[in-house]
């Protein structure tokens, strides 16, 4: 089962019961074996890969940039010659920059009019911190009966119930939400990526009762800016070449409900036009003189402070105040700790079902790790993490030598000025039990001492207790503690 976030809903991938969650790139191959597109290449889904010669990844063929993949049993190979959808877990490669990863992989062909034009990979990444060398399951790949590849989008089983909170800023959070969600007037919730802000939206769209099918849900970023005026109120015919009278979506969603993602995203003059359906229901479509009314409960969300994105010219002054009585704030996952343990319990038994594992929980050293890290992706990464470690464990307890690669690289990354701070904050967690135990050390540090002490003093106690400055009876008894022979 693998989860893809499309316009802020969650996207279920079933495959012949085989189950992957969350992805980290996608590839598209043609029928060449080129690689044409890379998604760590594209600076709108990715990041962290700044200093990447982008231009190695993309439009060379791929086995050049993965010179370690053989061609016999390569998935892409078999996806595109005999148009089989094909899983393969625990795949290790090596990048032309000598780059080890492994990862579970799905590949799908591309199939237009009966041909075969090429192949989709969805990857996701389990390297770990420990050691790409560390000894993995052995390679897996199986071929995919077609018609057991299902997508499956399902919002409506979404409830305040399957929003894990105890930190009491976010039970105040989700109390806001249902009284918003009752009531006519509009929402604009933000908070950082990841904080579960899409969630948030779809427990209140079902608590509020309106009929799914009035539900229209928009994120502002994936339109062109050019469009997006159009999408929203409409169009009339001959509005510009090839314009058509078509609705927009405030006229599909017409008593119902519309959730626009990503509001600061849309064009400055756009959101005059969304003040005013606000202010009285009215608008109009592109290229009609006559305006129209709707009835639309608005819900909005954002991924930056409102007052920043006034400043910045992201979001209308006047369109935010319009909108800040009914304002939802999302704390980060650093600043609801207590809400940590919850999710990845609750992850554990989550990716235990879908990977089939028995993973009961964490060492003390990676709660501790959790605890004090920062989560710039907040639970969207820590449910990633727990993904992640639970697909690569062996065993009961999860340690810190499987966290993801991506993590130990985000610490100690000395290229990375930006999270050098961060950097200085974590880089003492991911540590080695037996080098820190205070215990340990003190020991040997006195064995060592009683030891040289002893052979200065040619074996008599006495001498060797005078060296050490301490009773005889003490160096007997720490003698025969060590068994210092």
């Amino acid at each position: 089962m693998l989860y893809l976030v499309l316009r802020g809903e969650i996207l279920v991938i079933s495959i012949g019961g085989f189950k992957f969650n969350n992805l980290d790139r996608i590839l598209i191959i043609d029928k060449d074996f080129t690689q044409v597109y890379n998604s760590i290449t594209d600076d709108r889904v990715s990041e962290g890969f700044e200093n990447l010669d982008k231009d190695k990844y993309v439009n060379r063929n791929v086995f050049e940039i993965y010179p370690s993949l053989k061609k016999e049993n390569s998935s892409f190979v078999r996806s595109i010659t005999k148009g089989e959808i094909v899983v393969k877990k625990f795949q290790k490669s090596e990048d032309l920059n000598g780059k080890v990863y492994l990862t579970h992989n799905i590949t799908i062909p591309i199939v237009h009019n009966g041909k075969i034009l090429g192949a989709v990979e969805l990857v996701k990444d389990v390297t770990t911190v420990d050691n790409v060398n560390h000894v993995y399951p052995e390679e897996q790949d199986y071929i995919v009966n077609p018609n057991e590849f299902s997508i499956i989008n399902d919002p409506k089983k979404i409830t305040f119930d399957n929003i894990i909170a105890e930190d009491p800023n976010m039970i105040k959070v989700i109390e806001q939400a249902k009284i918003m969600s009752k009531v006519q007037s509009p929402t604009l919730i933000y908070g950082e990526t990841g904080t579960g802000k899409e969630v948030l939206v779809q427990a209140m769209i079902n608590y509020s009762g309106v009929n799914r099918d009035k539900v229209v849900v928009q994120n502002c970023a994936a339109i062109p800016p050019n469009l997006i005026e159009s999408i929203l109120f409409g169009t009339n015919k001959g509005a510009y070449t090839g314009a058509e009278n078509r609705k927009g979506l405030f006229e599909e969603a017409n008593d119902g409900l519309i959730f626009l993602d990503e509001l600061n995203s849309m064009p400055y003059d756009v959101q005059g036009k969304l003040l005013r359906v606000l202010e009285d229901g009215s608008f109009r479509p592109v290229g009609l003189n006559k305006e129209k009314t709707v009835n639309v409960k608005i819900i909005a969300a954002m991924n930056i402070d409102p007052i920043k994105a006034i400043e910045t010219n992201e979001l209308r002054r006047d369109l935010f105040y319009r909108l800040s009585g009914g304002l939802i704030f999302i704390p980060p996952l650093r600043e609801r700790k207590r809400d940590i343990k919850l999710f990845i319990d609750n992850y554990i038994k989550e990716y235990n079902t879908i990977y089939g594992k028995e993973v009961k929980g964490i060492s003390e050293e990676l709660e501790k790790f959790f605890y004090e890290y920062e989560f710039d992706g907040n639970v969207r990464e820590l449910k990633h993490i727990i993904e992640s470690m639970v697909g690569v464990s062996e065993k009961e307890i999860l340690e810190l030598e499987i966290l993801p690669a991506y993590m130990y690289n985000r610490i100690y990354n000395k290229d990375d000025t930006e999270n050098s701070v961060s950097r200085e904050k974590h880089s003492d967690i991911l540590y080695d039990k037996k080098k820190y135990d205070l215990n340990e050390i003190l020991k040997k540090k006195e064995v060592e001492v009683i030891t040289k002490a002893l052979k200065m003093a040619r074996g008599n106690r006495t001498k060797a207790a005078e060296i050490l400055s301490i009773p005889r009876q003490t160096l007997k008894y720490k003698i025969d503690k060590f068994d210092i022979k």
